[in-house]
């Protein structure tokens, strides 16, 4: 569970991928919501029904990816489990058991009903033996016979005529017989999915989208096959989606508060450090040679002072004045251009400036790192962890003394689930810099997850024994309370867990995922949706481009059964999102709540709500 959520934490954008620095907190989300009253059942069953929109999603971030897939312990029925293949009924020929035929008279006595179950009958022998074209023929003798006030059986004879056009992938009939088939029995799954399926082969994602979200909730999300494929056209429409959208979409500033968050995950970064002395604006030089030095350099300059005036957008134009006059601070500003690149979400304007960078043979090998670990970090959004691995590699070739390599690279490799050598990469950041509070507490974390997945209580109360040594040495570090609190909660500490998150909130008022999380630790823990939903809002409040605010606001409302408003906390977050992959996981989860409306519409379906 941790893995996957952990891997849902890279959804957040190459942004995120360094700023989970601040916020690796956000492991596991909305399954918190799951583990209560949230999550209904069905009655007499025992077993739950999740929302589609909470249940699909991306299974490794680098996409929210985040499969919102909450397994819990379940019975699967075992008829559920398994393909839809073989016709519905009695595959017996017309004589009975004991062989023998019945006459001519009597068969001109059976009724067309009668005459029609005979013909079926024969057509599912047909299609056991692999005679398709035999049992189409069959199928569609008993079609003609049934009477049409027959309807449950003539449902029954096109679908299973369906079913042999789809061993002959014969795909616009098996949708055509499927939707005869739906339109005399809408709740009938094995249409639903045998359409679903053809829909999908003929590139129809929308409308397959809602026939395998009915067969979903009509199965009570308890038939792997059908959330595969709903998972998978999810995906797709995701993605198609987010190219599109990705491509023509304005480049827009984060927020102060992201923007600082993501710096401070950096303590040897050169770019990200106050102007030093001597580098200061002209009019703060008091004599005419000081001045004329500034002038030399004044565009890099320039962008340093607008940072620390929280002036994000003009840094950008000023770097490129430094790029374009060749001026003294031309790596420098390379870099910090590239950094805004990536902070606004344009990958492809910033890789070609971090590319410059590392290839300066001369440039400050400081500067060469920190290009080298948001390089990796880009192609570890861009799903590419071999290019990332190999940069931050070398990163720790060039610089083995820089802390920050191996802090980043730490988290790479908690992503990519190698948590030993994560452990020894955070190890490696302390004995550069002891007083890294960051990383001791992510260090922490990455002990405790291996031992929480791998169900190792002693190691999961050492794990929680080190936390506690963490926020006594560094009880001014925002993060080490945080990923306690995720601890805590999943060891259901909830009042503690609380807490920590108070603790994290006095240090950094202005830290909005703290209170989503927060927010969802209510919703948990003592089911109260109104403080919950206010803890959601006032993160808003702090910060409106929060787009996991909005994201995890619309998944509350499609909990809630309030799907348009559902949609238009998505639509928010969309255009809220910081990468491609990160977009295309909230598209999924906007078509899941789209497709649920639908289907609610046509055939009155709806899951559970609040």
């Amino acid at each position: 569970m941790l893995q996957r959520d952990l891997a849902d934490n890279t959804g957040r954008g190459i942004c995120a991928f360094a700023h989970a620095a601040r916020c690796l907190l956000t492991i596991r989300r909305l399954e918190i919501m799951a583990a209560s009253k949230l999550v209904e059942l069905e009655a007499g069953t025992g077993l739950p029904r999740w929302q589609l929109a909470l249940l699909i999603g991306a299974p490794i971030a680098l996409g929210v990816g985040a499969i919102y897939l909450w397994n819990r312990s379940r019975k699967k029925k075992s008829k559920a489990a398994g393909e839809r293949k073989t016709p519905e009924g009695s595959a017996s020929p017309v004589q009975g058991q004991d062989g023998a035929a019945r006459t001519n008279q009597e068969q001109d006595n059976r009724s067309p009903l009668e005459r029609a179950q005979a013909a079926k009958n024969k057509g599912n022998k047909y299609f056991k033996a692999g005679k398709y074209e035999n049992a189409i023929q069959c199928y569609t003798e008993a079609i003609g016979l049934c009477p049409n006030e027959q309807k449950t059986d003539l449902s029954t004879f096109y679908q299973n005529r369906a079913a042999a056009y789809e061993q002959q992938l014969q795909w616009t009939e098996v949708v055509q017989d499927c939707s005869n088939a739906v339109e005399l029995n809408p709740r009938y799954i094995k249409a639903l999915f045998r359409r679903a399926k053809a829909l999908e082969k003929l590139d129809n994602k929308k409308e397959c989208l809602e026939d395998v979200t009915a067969v979903c909730i009509l199965e009570a999300f308890q038939n792997q096959l059908s959330m595969l494929l709903a998972d998978r056209v999810l995906k797709q429409l995701g993605k198609e989606k987010a190219k599109e959208k990705y491509k023509n979409r304005e480049p827009m500033m984060p927020s102060p508060q992201f923007i600082k968050s993501y710096f401070s995950s950096f303590t040897d970064d050169i770019i990200s450090k106050p102007l030093q002395k001597g580098e200061k604006k002209d009019e703060d030089k008091d004599n005419e040679g000081e001045a004329a030095e500034v002038t030399e350099r004044s565009g890099y300059l320039k962008a340093k002072q607008y940072m620390e005036e929280e002036n994000y957008d003009k840094i950008i134009s000023e770097c490129t004045k430094e790029i374009d006059s060749a001026g003294r601070y031309m790596g420098e500003s390379l870099l910090l251009r590239a950094t805004f690149y990536l902070l606004i979400g344009n990958a492809t304007a910033a890789q070609p400036d971090l590319d410059r960078v590392i290839n300066m043979p001369h440039a400050n090998v400081k500067l060469r790192a920190n290009a080298l670990i948001k390089r990796g970090s880009m192609y570890m959004q861009q799903q590419q962890p071999m290019l990332s691995t190999q940069d931050f590699n070398m990163a720790a070739e060039i610089d083995p003394g820089n802390p920050d390599v191996f802090h980043h690279r730490g988290q790479l490799k908690i992503l990519l689930d190698q948590v030993d050598e994560a452990v020894g990469d955070f190890d490696e950041c302390i004995r550069l810099r002891p007083d890294s509070a960051l990383a001791q507490a992510q260090k922490c974390f990455a002990l405790y997850r291996q031992a929480y997945t791998g169900n190792n209580q002693s190691q999961v109360q050492i794990a929680i024994d080190g936390f506690q040594d963490v926020i006594r040495r560094f009880p001014q570090c925002a993060e080490g309370y945080a990923l306690y609190a995720q601890a805590l909660t999943d060891q259901q500490q909830f009042g503690k867990a609380d807490e920590m998150y108070d603790r994290c909130i006095e240090l950094e008022p202005d830290n909005a995922t703290t209170y989503v999380h927060k927010g969802l630790l209510q919703l948990q823990w003592r089911q109260d949706l109104d403080v919950g939903l206010d803890l959601i809002n006032k993160a808003i409040e702090i910060d409106n481009k929060c787009d996991f605010a909005y994201e995890t606001m619309g998944t509350i409302e499609v909990q809630r059964g309030n799907l348009d408003k559902a949609i238009e906390m998505f639509n928010k977050a969309i255009n809220l999102a910081k990468s491609e992959m990160e977009m295309a996981h909230l598209y999924s989860l906007c078509d899941a709540a789209y497709a649920q409306t639908e289907v609610a519409r046509k055939y009155g379906l709806k899951p559970p709500t609040l």
